[in-house]
């Protein structure tokens, strides 16, 4: 039986900063089924692997507008907005 049966994966609205959309495909927005960041990052590089250098420059992803660095494990609820932006490196 998958590790996901019976569960209902969530659906969310995933919006990126524009020079991210050669690499997705010239899309505006998207809606992708992932319960954790996790699994939207590994979605994103499966469908759109020009996303990988993206993702290994580093990202910081929002949810619903609360920004997460460093823990792509949290769970996204269903309908939630996910808004991706490149890292901004201090010093």
């Amino acid at each position: 039986m998958p590790l996901n049966a019976g569960c209902v994966v969530p659906m969310v609205n995933v919006s990126f900063i524009s020079s991210y959309r050669p690499a997705l495909g010239g899309a505006d927005t998207l809606e992708i089924e992932a319960a954790t960041l996790r699994e939207l990052m590994r979605i994103l590089v499966a469908k759109y692997p020009r996303m990988k250098s993206h993702i290994d420059d580093g990202l910081v992803l929002a949810i619903n507008g609360e920004i997460y660095r460093d823990n792509l494990d949290v769970e996204i609820e269903d309908g939630s907005e996910v808004y991706l932006m490149p890292r901004i490196q201090g010093g």
